[in-house]
């Protein structure tokens, strides 16, 4: 039982600094440490949660404006998919739902990585930026991985880092609180998980604050590669902890 503790805690230090850095992930990056260990309805209950309390302390830390006319559209659409996020989740194969989600990071991302020269997507509107938030809010109802496809998105859009962090921080925080509360509307949240509750939230504060001040002094640039490079590790790490079991399945 030592040994999940501490695999809790060590996941949620890790996904804590690259949430504070990046205003995103820390579902992606949690769940690559807690699949190994913990029963999935657990490890996605512990994401949602650690990724609100750090979307809390961004709030707090990281301002970076508010424009209600841009992020209205991704909010709506996001409210719209929680709900079906959240009636998937108990029904959901998680190890598929990895499987797939980790290789369109790891094929997609690195290309746009090493594009010199990206594409801005202009085209869709407001229409497109909500579709973009509904499959967000999916996300986030399944286990708190709202910001990946949101994040995606504002880079292909080509905004700078700011506006890309004031748009996904507020609409994390959004996607998140809604989710959390319906967990615990609708039971997903148990008494037995009070107790890791209580390593996931201080074992990341120190590393989100970290993080935070760490993102005040990096370029255009440098953000951008931090992201993708973020978002395809992650992407290897939950192909690595999927397809093994689904190989045994299969055999």
């Amino acid at each position: 039982m030592e040994s999940v503790y501490l695999m809790v805690a060590l996941g949620a230090v890790v996904a804590g600094f690259v949430q504070g850095l990046s205003g995103f992930a820390f579902g992606l990056v949690a769940m690559s440490f807690w699949a190994w260990a913990l029963e999935p309805r657990l490890a996605a209950t512990l994401a949602v949660f650690g990724a609100l309390v750090g979307q809390v302390l961004a709030a707090v830390t990281v301002r970076r404006g508010f424009n209600l006319k841009l992020l209205l559209p991704f909010v709506l659409g996001g409210l719209a998919g929680i709900p079906l996020g959240v009636a998937v989740l108990p029904h959901l194969d998680m190890d598929w739902f990895k499987a797939l989600l980790g290789a369109l990071l790891i094929v997609w991302c690195p290309i746009m990585l090493l594009a010199k020269n990206l594409p801005k997507i202009t085209a869709g509107g407001r229409l497109a930026d909500g579709t973009v938030g509904f499959a967000g809010g999916v996300l986030g109802g399944i286990g708190g991985f709202s910001g990946s496809l949101p994040t995606l998105w504002c880079t292909l859009r080509g905004f700078e880092k700011d506006k890309q962090r004031a748009i996904i921080q507020n609409f994390n925080l959004s996607m998140l609180a809604v989710t959390m509360g319906t967990y615990l509307a609708t039971g997903i949240v148990t008494r037995d998980m009070v107790p890791m509750f209580a390593i996931v939230a201080p074992a990341m504060l120190v590393p989100t604050l970290l993080g935070a001040k760490l993102y005040i002094g990096i370029s255009e640039a440098r953000f951008r590669q931090i992201v993708l490079g973020l978002l395809t590790v992650s992407g290897l790490a939950l192909l690595a902890s999927a397809v093994p079991r689904l190989l045994e399945r299969l055999a």
